[in-house]
């Protein structure tokens, strides 16, 4: 099934284009797709659920999940919870603003609150940051959080609190320097030297 949100459900998955701090400025203004197998929305309990390879686009910002699960309280606020088939994970990648690099990740599990403004990776979570085709950062945990409006992220090694989660993994880290930018040659402050008008020993 493919939908094209021009209603309440757009409302309700708005926010997902938080997954980077630097994300392209113009993907807040791009309209969202959203293909899955089946949805179902629940009007009175404001729930809205896809299954099936789920795929969202909205501009630069792709997300693939097996399921997604969306909320929203009396105030407006929206929690998304994306889901992934056993023992495969979900996907995002967003380009970022003004640059040739892109913020990826996946994870078995992803909450984002719209209200704190994050974004929770649980489960064998990976960012990586890209540089045209080659992953110049990577972090590793089970547990990556992302927020975007303090634009810092943290990373726990130990189990998460979802459900079925288990086992934990020490924070790895591989971070790759930026190459130099490179300088203009220094130019001479010294004195030039002209050639002498005179000819052998002539006097003035």
């Amino acid at each position: 099934m493919k939908i094209k949100f021009t209603s309440l459900l757009f409302a309700l998955i708005t926010a997902l284009t938080v997954v980077s701090a630097s994300a392209e400025k113009a993907d807040r203004n791009k309209p969202m797709n959203i293909e899955a197998d089946t949805l179902k929305h629940d009007e009175q309990k404001q729930l809205t659920f896809f299954s099936g390879k789920v795929l969202m686009t909205k501009g630069s910002l792709v997300l693939k999940a097996a399921r997604m699960e969306v909320k929203q309280d009396a105030q407006g606020n929206q929690i998304a919870t994306m889901s992934a088939e056993p023992g495969d994970r979900i996907f995002f990648r967003q380009k970022r603003e003004g640059l040739d690099e892109y913020t990826e990740g996946e994870a078995e599990t992803a909450i984002y609150n719209s209200q704190a403004d994050t974004l929770t990776l649980s489960n064998r979570a990976e960012l990586r940051l890209v540089r045209g085709t080659v992953v110049a950062d990577r972090i590793q945990g089970q547990q990556i959080v992302l927020n975007n409006t303090t634009e810092v992220f943290s990373v726990d090694g130990k189990s998460s609190t979802t459900p079925g989660a288990s086992g934990s993994q020490r924070v790895k880290a591989t971070l790759t320097p930026r190459a130099k930018t490179q300088e203009p040659a220094p130019t001479s402050s010294g004195i030039q030297l002209k050639p002498s008008q005179r000819i052998g020993n002539d006097k003035p």
